[in-house]
């Protein structure tokens, strides 16, 4: 076989397809099947990135449906609106101190975390919510009637429809009434006050809303102002059966603990009886205390001696006596005369000798005041030596006393022990008396001085408006909750969408070029009237994939080129009888075989009619001039698929289906095989690798991106050369991106295109 006619990537030890290609045709390398398992890796992306204008387009793209949930949304937010009953709110406010007002303090009358705790608020909040309050309101307003509870119970307008559907039987009724009993009406009731109350704290404040919804303005005030009535009247009555628990539980420990007392108290009185104990009341015996009285006399008594022996030690070696005794005495009366004497004396001494009669008068009267000056002395000392002694005796007496008393108190005390057992504890039980007396009557004095903490500050007014249903608010809730649940369901059918719906689908998933795009046709029109016109966006987009094919290779179109698809009803036989059509308006002579042995298609878009075929020529029935028919452009011939074969692959394989090609690449200038879907069959592949270029159809919005990823798989594996994707049955406007073909036509013609033009 000449070297010539080697395939692209053959060697010449493999001799396979007899058909003339130069090595340099076509742009897309072969690929080794190995390496088919990598084409499809996704590029890393950089996860941070929104791609805020795919978005926008998703949801170009499926507007329709965002709309219309949108639309439904709202249209069921209305009907709902419209069939809800009415319902009027009565508020009214109330202030809750954490404090009562305290006309008389009384300390310890406050209970702990009454004013401190965090969680006192929310108390009051669920009881203001209690059933016990309901039913307070129930009795208040008499609402367990059957009458007046069926009048303003709630009735959606769900359970409206639901009696219309099913109305009451008169034994329904008959039982009904049987079964409306006190009870079960009061438990009804009690429903009806706690289903429409609503509790509203006023934020940094000590206030609070109480609201009631009902169906009539004038029941919802009576409610409220009832409720408010109701809740300071339980405060005051739970206040004062609180008092009167106290007061009866502290009564019963009052009579408890002066039992005990008195019994204790006896207990102690023939304890002391019996040991002859005689207690002064302070805690001591009597003689304890008399020995406490004894030792402070002795430490009298002992400093008493101790400065009475200074002074008759001082007194004694000739020192000067005691200044207190001196001024007790009347030594100093008898110097100071002594001292005028001797004045006289000394100043008489200067006229008179001593011997003068005068003079021996004075000396006597001196020497005699002398003398009772010492004997004065004396006198102060024996003093002095008296009370020295008299505290020496004292004491002395006082040491024998207290041993004496010693004794006894370290007796009275070892028969103490026990008596002082029995003290402390009627020193105990008495306190616990005093101190229970005195709550008792704290809590008699603080049970009516006390006001109550809530108060209320506004009373209920029948509403003049309904509350609720609100029209332009439920309006607003519908189109914000219409438009998050269609965006929602936008972007969970994209997600779950896998199929190639864009030419950037094609070219990310796919890797391969996007040689043109073809509109989808409108309803009434088919592709050979589309054709036929010139001016349509339809023959124009054909057209660009014929340029397209021109520079695809550095040669050119490939001499022999395949069409096909992943799977069926893609397009592939429209896009190969449009190619060759095309062509053949450039001059070429074209030969558009069907190589879709399985479920041909090209009689049907070429309009001709033949029994023999492709199948006939590969299976030797027939030669190449009696299968080759005319159209109605002489530049253009088809070869039909001819009958239907048992084994197709088996044919395609032989050795006559690259005669034939090699004789039409020859006789032609340009070969179009229509081909079978990839996925499934082996036909496809097989004539890839016999073709010199593949061309893949892929339908938007049709093909999954797996089916046409395995259909690329199959053909790189078969050694096809894969020139680029036709991208079929494209709706710009539907996908939401720009690509259309509106404005061709007017460009080139300066005609109304066929298509709708991109917005």
């Amino acid at each position: 076989m000449p070297q010539d006619h080697l395939p692209i990537g053959a060697s010449s030890e493999e001799p396979r397809l007899p058909i003339h290609r130069s090595p340099e045709q076509g742009t897309l390398a072969l690929r080794p099947a190995g390496m088919a398992l990598d084409l499809f890796e996704e590029p890393k992306r950089n996860e941070d990135e929104i791609d805020l204008l795919a978005y926008w387009q998703i949801l170009l793209k499926r507007r329709w449906l965002v709309l219309g949930i949108l639309a439904s949304i709202l249209a069921l937010t209305l009907l709902v609106t419209l069939l809800t009953p009415p319902l009027y709110r009565a508020t009214s406010t109330l202030q809750i101190d954490r404090e009562t007002m305290k006309i008389v303090q009384v300390e310890g009358m406050e209970t702990e975390g009454t004013a401190n705790s965090g969680d006192f608020y929310q108390t009051q909040y669920e009881l203001l919510q209690s059933r016990a309050l309901a039913e307070r309101v129930v009795d208040t307003l008499n609402l367990a009637s059957a009458a007046t509870l069926d009048s303003f119970a709630r009735h959606s307008w769900f359970d409206r429809m639901r009696e219309a559907l099913r109305p009451k039987t008169q034994a329904q009724t008959q039982k009904n009434a049987n079964s409306v009993e006190a009870q079960h009406a009061l438990r009804q009731a009690v429903g009806v006050v706690q289903e429409g109350l609503s509790i509203e704290p006023v934020r940094n404040s000590r206030l609070v809303k109480v609201h009631f919804d009902s169906g009539n303005p004038q029941f919802s005030a009576q409610v409220v102002n009832a409720l408010s009535e109701g809740f300071i009247a339980q405060q005051l009555e739970r206040r004062f059966d609180a008092s009167s628990y106290a007061k009866t539980y502290l009564e019963d420990r009052l009579r408890q603990l002066k039992a005990k007392l008195a019994d204790s108290e006896r207990q102690l009185v023939a304890f002391a009886q019996k040991e002859n104990i005689v207690n002064t009341g302070e805690g001591q015996s009597l003689v304890s205390q008399n020995l406490t009285e004894l030792n402070a006399a002795l430490a009298a008594a002992q400093a008493a001696r101790i400065r009475a022996q200074a002074r008759w030690n001082e007194a004694s070696s000739g020192g000067a006596l005691p200044a207190d005794m001196m001024s007790d005495s009347i030594i100093r009366t008898l110097q100071q005369q002594r001292a005028e004497l001797q004045g006289q004396y000394q100043q008489k001494l200067q006229v008179f000798k001593p011997d003068y009669p005068e003079m021996k008068q004075l000396e006597g009267q001196i020497a005699s005041l002398d003398q009772e000056i010492r004997k004065e002395m004396g006198s102060i000392r024996a003093s002095v030596k008296a009370e020295y002694d008299a505290a020496m005796a004292q004491e002395g007496l006082l040491n024998g006393k207290i041993a004496a008393l010693r004794d006894a108190t370290l007796d009275v005390d070892n028969r103490s022990i026990q008596y002082n057992i029995l003290k402390r504890e009627v020193d105990t039980n008495r306190q616990l008396y005093d101190a229970m007396l005195q709550r008792y009557k704290e809590i008699g004095v603080a049970g009516g001085v006390s006001t109550n903490n809530v108060s209320i500050v506004d009373r209920a007014l029948p509403p003049s408006s309904r509350y609720k249903p609100n029209l332009p608010f439920n309006l607003a809730i519908g189109l914000l909750l219409g438009a998050i649940l269609g965006v929602l369901t936008a972007f969970v059918l994209e997600f779950i969408d896998q199929t190639l719906k864009t030419p950037q689908d094609v070219e990310q998933k796919l890797r391969l070029s996007v040689l043109g795009i073809i509109p989808r046709l409108k309803r009434q029109e088919v592709p050979a009237q589309a054709l036929r016109d010139l001016r349509s966006a339809f023959s124009e987009a054909y057209r660009s994939v014929r340029t397209a094919l021109q520079f695809s290779t550095d040669s050119g179109v490939p001499k022999v080129l395949l069409v096909t698809s992943a799977s069926p009803a893609e397009g592939k036989s429209t896009t190969a009888w449009s190619l060759a059509r095309n062509f053949a308006q450039l001059g070429k002579s074209v030969l558009l075989i069907d190589g879709d042995l399985r479920n041909p298609s090209l009689h049907k878009v070429s309009e001709v009619r033949c029994e023999t075929g492709l199948s006939n020529l590969l299976s030797g029935a027939a030669n190449i001039n009696e299968a080759v028919q005319d159209t109605d452009d002489p530049r253009l011939k088809v070869v039909l698929a001819g009958p239907l074969p048992p084994n197709p692959a088996e044919l395609l394989a032989g050795s006559k289906l690259i005669s034939l090609l090699t004789v039409a690449a020859e006789s032609y200038d340009q070969v179009i095989i229509d081909g079978p879907p990839v996925i499934g069959i082996a036909d496809a592949p097989i004539l890839a690798n016999v073709a010199a270029g593949t061309l893949m159809v892929v339908e938007a919005g049709k093909t999954r991106i797996q089916s046409a990823q395995i259909a690329v798989k199959r053909l790189l594996a078969a050694r096809a050369r894969i020139i680029g994707v036709v991208l079929s049955k494209y709706a710009a406007d539907a996908h939401g991106y720009g690509y259309g073909y509106g404005d061709y036509g007017t460009y080139a013609y300066g005609s109304t295109p066929q298509l709708t033009k991109q917005r």
